[in-house]
């Protein structure tokens, strides 16, 4: 396809604007009268050395902290408070999830709350509410002394 300068200088234009292929395919007609595939916008874009601009990446926001939770309280009605170390307070799913031995929450001295649940196997598993999250040492240490002494009194 020959264009004329005017004409290759307005879909460099249209390009640096962040236009995709279909958008400058739509204009080419009703600006330009011309009438082209898709397939030869590529060619024609391609042919002027020209490089679409990929679109931005959504920007995403962490949420924010959860306030710290009073110590010792429950996180659901459905499940009951136990002892609280430091600032860690732990609590015990009434109902285990499936797959699971016992399950509960874990409220850790910052505020982030985390799943936690044992297998069948006897393996402790963690799952933070926020991807990523990782409690402090002292943190860890305490969750684990408040959840052995737990299952402890529960036979386990």
């Amino acid at each position: 396809m020959n264009l004329t300068d005017a004409q290759r200088a307005r879909v460099a234009e249209w390009i640096n604007a962040g236009a995709k292929m279909s958008e400058i395919q739509n204009r080419l007609l009703s600006e330009l009268g011309l009438k082209l595939t898709y397939m030869e916008v590529r060619f024609l874009v391609d042919d002027l050395k020209l490089t679409p601009k990929d679109p931005e990446p959504p920007k995403v926001v962490a949420p924010p902290p959860e306030p710290p939770k009073k110590a010792g309280a429950p996180l659901s009605s459905a499940d009951e408070p136990l002892p609280v170390m430091g600032n860690v307070s732990v609590t015990v799913d009434h109902i285990a999830k499936p797959g699971t031995i016992v399950s509960g929450k874990v409220t850790f001295s910052d505020g982030q709350t985390a799943d936690w649940y044992l297998d069948q196997t006897g393996r402790l598993g963690v799952a933070p509410t926020i991807t990523g999250y990782k409690p402090s040492a002292a943190d860890v240490k305490d969750f684990q002394m408040l959840l052995q002494s737990e299952l402890a009194k529960m036979g386990y």
